[in-house]
């Protein structure tokens, strides 16, 4: 698929379409459209009682958009448990150039100024297509996940697509939903405009995630 365009890619994740790599090394992409979609309701997203103590004594920094590249490259590294990904250089490409455009975002924590861990996700409408994430310290990701849920809840953001479920995505309230009602939350998704702001200060966050301030 030599001629993918991000434009391309903006109108095929407006049918429920995105694209992968069938691994890191490999030069090619192709479209997955799951029968079942991975998303995580905004007004369901669960954190757990030891992540809020994480999150209050503010283990890591945390930011948006400082360092995009990092985290894509972060995303794609082999790690111990994770000897390949589906993201390759041509997936890079074109996520850098929604990045530039201002439709592809990045969540970092940062912890002694070395980037820790973080996730990555493209913003259309009032939908976030989270694409990937990654730590390298405990609850790095994690954190990074209750930042994004907040930043998007203060957004008026909708839709939190996370294409697959995994345990991992399962314990802030994933759940699976069929084809046919994605395309449905999809649609009312893109028909409104979020607005994709900076991480929360803590006490914003509590009030927003868990009606605490």
């Amino acid at each position: 698929m030599t001629d993918i365009t991000a434009e391309l890619v903006l109108k095929a994740y407006t049918y429920g379409v995105f694209p992968m790599a069938k691994s890191r090394g490999d030069t090619d992409v192709f479209w997955v459209q799951p029968k079942l979609r991975g998303v995580i309701p905004l007004d369901q997203f669960h954190v757990s009682h030891s992540l809020r103590k994480t999150l209050r004594r503010g283990v890591f920094e945390v930011t948006v958009n400082r360092d995009f590249a990092g985290v894509m490259a972060g995303c794609a590294e082999s790690t111990a448990d994770r000897a390949d990904t589906w993201i390759n250089n041509r997936i890079i490409g074109l996520f850098t150039e929604l990045h530039d455009a201002g439709l592809a975002h990045s969540v970092e924590c940062w912890r002694d100024g070395t980037l820790a861990g973080g996730l990555y996700g493209l913003t259309m409408g009032a939908a976030f297509f989270g694409e990937s994430m990654f730590s390298r310290a405990t609850d790095a990701s994690k954190v990074a996940l209750v930042h994004l849920a907040a930043i998007l809840k203060a957004g008026q953001y909708i839709l939190l697509d996370t294409q697959f479920i995994t345990d991992h995505l399962k314990q802030f309230g994933a759940i699976e939903i069929s084809q046919k009602e994605y395309l449905g939350q999809l649609s009312a998704a893109l028909a409104r405009q979020g607005t994709f702001g900076p991480p929360l200060p803590q006490a914003k966050l509590e009030a927003v995630l868990f009606g605490q301030s």
